[in-house]
This record gives C-alpha cells, sequence and structure tokens, in this order.
C-alpha cells in the first residue's frame, strides 16, 4: 500500500475507486494533482488489467484490494482509511475521468459554507453538457421518485458518484456502507439518520476511456436490487 502522508494543510480526501482502468487512471490523477492541493487515494478493486502497475510505476496513493469487492467494498476501503487518518471531509471521484476537477473546489466550498452533512455533485439540477442514454435517464429519474416515496427527499441525480461528506458521515460509511451499486441506497439511510444533502451543478463529461462495467443486464438487477435494499433500509 501507497499512500500520501496526511497533510494539515488538507483537510479533504479525494478517494478514487478503481477497476479496470488502465485507460484513464493515470490523467484522472495527474489531472486531481495538477488543479487540487488535497490528498487523494486510488482504491485499486481488484483490477484485472494493468491499473495496478501503472499506480506502483508512477508511484500514485493507492491502497490495492485483493479481490474485486465492487464499487461499495471499494469505498468503504477509502472511507476507513479517511477516519483513521482524521480528514474532515471525504469525496468520491470517478476514475474514468468523466467528472471536472474544477468542480472540487465547488463542492468543498458548498459543504464547508453550509450546515449540510453530503454534498451531491448533480447533472440534472440545473441544465448542464451533459446528456447520457436514454435508459440511463430513465433509470435515474427512477430513483429521483423512489428517493422521493421512500425517504421523502429530492435528488435529482441520485447515483451521481461525484459527492463529498463531512466528518460524521465518514464515520457512518467505515462501519457500515453497501456492498456494490451504493449510490442510491445511502441517500435513503443518511435520510432515515436525519443527515442533510445538498446538489449542486456540476459538469460531466463522456467516459474518457475504457468501458463502463454496468452493462444493461447489470443495470436490470442494479435497479431491482437497489429498491429492494432501499425500501428494507427506509425501515432501519
Amino acid at each position: 500500500m501507497q499512500v500520501r502522508r496526511p497533510s494539515m494543510t488538507s483537510p479533504v480526501l479525494i478517494i478514487i475507486p478503481a477497476y479496470n482502468e488502465e485507460a484513464t487512471i493515470l490523467h484522472t490523477v495527474q489531472t486531481i494533482e495538477t488543479y487540487t492541493p488535497y490528498d487523494y487515494i486510488v482504491i485499486n478493486d481488484g483490477s484485472t488489467d494493468r491499473t495496478l502497475s501503472i499506480l506502483k510505476e508512477h508511484q500514485k496513493p493507492h491502497i490495492s484490494l485483493p479481490v474485486n469487492l465492487g464499487i461499495g467494498g471499494a469505498m468503504q476501503t477509502g472511507y476507513q482509511y479517511a477516519h483513521r487518518q482524521g480528514y474532515e471531509y471525504a469525496m468520491q471521484l470517478d476514475a474514468d475521468g468523466q467528472h471536472n476537477p474544477a468542480d472540487i473546489e465547488h463542492l468543498l466550498q458548498s459543504i464547508q459554507k453550509s450546515e449540510y452533512d453530503m454534498v451531491i455533485g448533480s447533472r440534472f439540477l440545473e441544465k448542464t453538457s451533459y446528456k447520457g442514454s436514454i435508459i440511463r435517464r430513465a433509470g435515474i429519474l427512477y430513483f429521483y421518485y423512489l428517493l422521493k416515496w421512500i425517504a421523502k427527499i429530492e435528488v435529482y441525480d441520485p447515483t451521481s458518484g461525484y459527492r463529498i461528506v463531512n466528518k460524521q458521515v465518514i464515520a457512518l460509511f467505515a462501519k457500515d456502507y453497501p456492498v456494490d451499486y451504493p449510490e442510491v441506497e445511502v441517500l435513503v439511510t443518511l435520510s432515515r439518520k436525519k443527515f442533510r444533502i445538498k446538489e449542486i451543478k456540476t459538469e460531466m463529461k463522456d467516459r474518457q476511456g475504457g468501458e463502463s462495467s454496468i452493462t444493461h443486464a447489470k443495470g436490470l438487477y442494479y435497479m431491482i436490487k437497489v429498491t429492494f435494499f432501499s425500501v428494507i433500509r427506509s425501515f432501519l
């Protein structure tokens, strides 16, 4: 495991879950290094391509999991590290180059200057350049109404992987986090526990390389599973 030493000037840890992202991971972390002063950690989620080799070759901060745990397992690993190191905020950022690093500061300022516990970078709160497929947008709309029904909250981009949380939520997520496809489920949990959630506009590009791990078949499984466990979590 290679990590940056925690810095007194960096209250933020950027967590980058990565599974088979050899085409984009180096550019993603180099962009973060160029545009932000904050610490980051790549969670290599049992990749079978050259992701780990690239991280080692370029001496980038990372934790390497021996097997693929899924996005939830990778993110919980990152939250556990953030909790142990005492970071004030933890931010999730995708490894595929879709997230604009210019929005990192916007997300941080939004949570620092408010009483919110999570701030989500949204593609749909206001009009952005992001399009997305009809199927993907339909799925996002489905989860918007699911959350409105079971959690009584309105989140226009509930599957966004661009989000930041404070120290209290870091501690919660370090102990309890869904195994895979966690984005919607954790919103139900936070709402149930009276944490405050906010969305702000962020830009999102198309995947800059590689392929998404979510196929149409997995997408259907994703919707069924997340619906089932979100309903259960709403009663916990």
